[in-house]
């Protein structure tokens, strides 16, 4: 069994303890489930490096990544350096993260939100738009081909966009589009974490043209970037590379400035 398969159990167990004491029916009731939402893809394509900047405190490959961040501090440093939008980890067990981190993040910030899960079921949708996302993330290696079509066009019918997750060409070739705004491909290897930018090299060419394309994992460099764009990735997701700093935003600052400059 490898980590994201544990995950995947460990998820079932926790959606089905809350709904036990928050009914589906009561998300809908929170206050910021009727907002309008961002437009996490078009942020993406409107900016000058299409970053999605993370806020991440630790994942199973680096249990300490910066466990005491406060995510409001990250998110408003973030948007301060121009960053098209914001992943936020809510996953306690395994990253350390939680739905107040996204709430908070939501308070703090104008930037689209994305809410990094492992999401499995209907409830976690609901959840994340009465937490403030304006998008979600699916992983198709944990999802069937049916999943995948019943979760994102939930997700589209409430007004968050999709960002699909895939690690190779057979996932991307075998996952329905039809509802989903970004691709991304995650270029770590869930079996031994390792990383390789050319995983979306390789994928680049088979993801259709009315998507959005991002690169997600191990980026830290220009030059990989420059790599990135010149076979037609609009964003990047970036997330350690800007934790492991003191201040985030301070990072990411200099990164975008570094490049654009």
């Amino acid at each position: 069994m490898n980590i994201l398969e544990q995950i995947v159990i460990d998820q079932r167990k926790e959606v089905a303890l809350k709904k036990s004491i928050v009914p589906e029916q009561q998300l809908s009731k929170r206050p910021l489930y009727e907002r309008t939402t961002y437009s996490f893809s078009n942020r993406i394509k409107a900016a000058p490096l299409g970053i999605v900047a993370e806020h991440k405190r630790r994942s199973p490959s680096k249990p300490q990544i910066r466990l005491q961040s406060r995510v409001a501090e990250v998110a408003q440093g973030y948007e301060q350096a121009g960053v098209a939008a914001m992943s936020v980890l809510t996953n306690n067990q395994y990253f350390g993260g939680s739905l107040e981190d996204l709430l908070l993040a939501r308070a703090a910030c104008s930037l689209p939100l994305l809410r990094k899960e492992f999401i499995i079921d209907t409830y976690q949708i609901h959840e994340a738009k009465a937490y403030g996302a304006d998008a979600i993330l699916l992983i198709a290696a944990c999802l069937s081909t049916n999943e995948l079509e019943q979760l994102s066009k939930l997700a589209t019918s409430i007004g968050l966009e999709v960002l699909l997750e895939v690690h190779n060409k057979e996932e991307l070739e075998s996952a329905p589009l039809d509802h989903v705004a970004v691709v991304g491909v995650n270029n770590r290897n869930l079996k031994d974490f390792s990383v390789n930018i050319n995983t979306s090299i390789s994928i680049a060419n088979y993801i259709p043209d009315g998507v959005v394309k991002i690169s997600e994992s191990g980026i830290s460099s220009h030059d990989a970037i420059s790599k990135l764009l010149d076979v037609g990735f609009d964003g990047f997701l970036m997330g350690e590379h800007f934790m492991l700093h003191h201040a985030p935003g301070q990072a990411a600052a200099t990164f975008i400035k570094k490049f654009t400059t």
